[in-house]
């Protein structure tokens, strides 16, 4: 087999969200399992974005869900790279959560407030319900796609799920358990193989 060249993988987890802050919203919600970023989300994603500032990033690929949507966007007005709207990284279709397919804002909405890569069409879309193992299949599969079709470093932004089911994925083994709210995960590709370089890392965030 070719051996791929190297490159590194980032992943990063959405910042806090609306409905931690306020959770009666949920109640009144138009789509209610995709709520925004509380005031408190915006300050780490803004710490986050300065973090990755000077990182060399090629591609930008992110969750079709608002929180994940606002935690890239910073970061994609700093790096001067569109948004992949990829919902192969969204997140975990569990029925214990949701009660259907949760609903996220159309691109046509998206468009105006944040930079949208419009040829790109997700290259995965999961099915409701999914069970866990499903999950984690989808986002080994969707890793393997990514890092295969688009050359360079990428930067995946998503959910909890998102970091332990890529990381798993690319690593073969399941090395997170736990994502902190805006983390960043650091995987690269060195003498044919994945290393984990940073692992749900928080030490950019100040606390406030």
């Amino acid at each position: 087999p070719c051996s791929m060249p190297e490159k590194t993988v980032w992943i990063a987890r959405h910042g806090h969200r609306f409905d931690f802050a306020y959770p009666e919203w949920f109640l009144t919600a138009e789509r209610r399992y995709d709520p925004a970023l509380s005031d408190e989300g915006f300050v780490q994603v803004q710490q986050l974005a300065t973090r990755l500032k000077q990182e060399p990033i090629d591609h930008l690929f992110c969750s079709p869900f608002l929180r994940a949507i606002q935690t890239a966007h910073p970061i994609s007005q700093l790096l001067e790279l569109p948004l992949k709207i990829e919902r192969g990284l969204g997140e975990w279709l569990n029925p214990d959560w949701m009660t259907e397919y949760p609903q996220t804002s159309p691109l046509e909405e998206l468009t105006p407030k944040y930079s949208i890569d419009q040829p790109y069409s997700s290259r995965l879309i999961p099915t409701y319900p999914e069970s866990e193992s499903a999950m984690m299949q989808r986002m080994a599969s969707i890793a393997g796609q990514l890092v295969t079709e688009f050359s360079g470093n990428l930067l995946l932004v998503g959910h909890g799920a998102t970091v332990g089911g890529i990381t798993a994925g690319l690593m073969g083994e399941n090395l997170i358990w736990q994502a902190p709210l805006a983390c960043l995960t650091k995987i690269v590709y060195v003498k044919n193989r994945w290393k984990i370089e940073l692992k749900a890392d928080i030490s950019h965030l100040e606390s406030f």
